[in-house]
């Protein structure tokens, strides 16, 4: 903490005790998507369940491909593509076209980690441009005959069937993708906040029948859950306002960070209670942020909060207390 704070202001509010109809405006599901549909039909079964206008997910999964779907409900759709480019977990079952023995799987399965090359498939949303992908990990669980169970960790946007495919030629026989389910997604993973679209509509039942708000509140999480991946920064209340306008945060209004922040890193500023109110860019290293006296340590990319729940404390656009 490098100035002292209060979280006992009166103005904002805890993201776990916003009133339900802000709570649904500014939330994210952690969603297991079922074999059969698109994501977009699955976001729209969620809009439709929720009775809201406004939804979107991040990272689409083909249809046949099961697992963390992360859907943003209303306003919180303003950070999809800051939750796009977080890292992503698969357990895929791949078939090799011939029996291929354990020690030679692993081999290709070690030469595959790291950077690699990959092409979109033909069936791909993206222009089938060669480009770089990093695999974090691919873990054997398990092979039987021509089968291999894996874990792989990547990053956003690699393609676990063309993955499949391209191993299949390194092992000098051929394989393909078999059944795919995504176990992770930035922040999200296969924990208790999963639920199933079952889930969420028998939640939004009972609240709505009820009154009973616990089931919803715990299938819809507040938007700062599908934040985590990237580092924080709280700022005093008397910068909130300024923030929510587009100005830029200056080190007066800086009261934490997180450390291991580099120069142009994306940022999320809280405010003292953990609401987020802003996507930044790091303008200066945590290192420089922790000394720093004046001047600006991050812009604003993309608003989260409204303006007028903190109020005004500053007289021009470019000005942050």
């Amino acid at each position: 903490m490098r100035r002292e704070g209060s979280t006992n202001s009166s103005y904002g509010c805890f993201p776990d005790r916003r009133p339900l109809q802000e709570h649904l405006r500014l939330g994210a599901i952690n969603l297991d998507k079922p074999s059969g549909p698109t994501s977009h039909e699955v976001v729209a079964w969620v809009k439709r369940i929720l009775g809201l206008e406004k939804a979107g997910h991040s990272g689409t999964l083909d249809p046949r491909v099961t697992g963390i779907l992360p859907v943003l409900t209303g306003d919180a759709t303003r950070v999809v593509e800051f939750l796009l480019t977080a890292g992503k977990e698969y357990v895929c079952l791949m078939r090799t076209h011939e029996q291929v023995p354990r020690k030679k799987i692993l081999e290709v399965c070690e030469e595959f980690s790291g950077e690699i090359y990959q092409r979109p498939p033909l069936k791909s949303s993206v222009a089938r441009n060669l480009r770089t992908r990093k695999i974090y990990y691919i873990d054997v669980l398990e092979i039987e005959g021509q089968r291999v169970l894996m874990k792989v960790g990547c990053e956003a946007g690699t393609y676990i069937r063309k993955l499949c495919y391209d191993m299949g030629l390194a092992l000098g026989c051929g394989a393909n993708m078999e059944e795919l389910r995504r176990t992770k997604a930035g922040p999200f993973a296969e924990d208790e906040t999963l639920v199933t679209l079952h889930n969420l509509k028998d939640a939004y039942e009972i609240w709505r029948e009820s009154g009973d708000e616990s089931a919803l509140r715990r299938a819809v999480l507040p938007v700062e859950r599908a934040l985590r991946h990237l580092p924080g920064l709280v700022i005093s209340d008397n910068a909130v306002d300024a923030i929510c306008h587009g100005a830029p945060l200056a080190a007066p209004g800086l009261l934490s960070l997180e450390t291991d922040i580099n120069k142009g890193d994306f940022v999320v500023i809280y405010t003292l209670k953990g609401e987020a109110v802003a996507i930044g860019r790091a303008k200066l290293s945590s290192d420089e942020m922790m000394v720093a006296k004046s001047g600006i340590v991050a812009s604003t990319e993309r608003v989260i909060m409204d303006p007028g729940v903190y109020p005004r404390r500053w007289k021009h656009s470019a000005e942050v207390v």
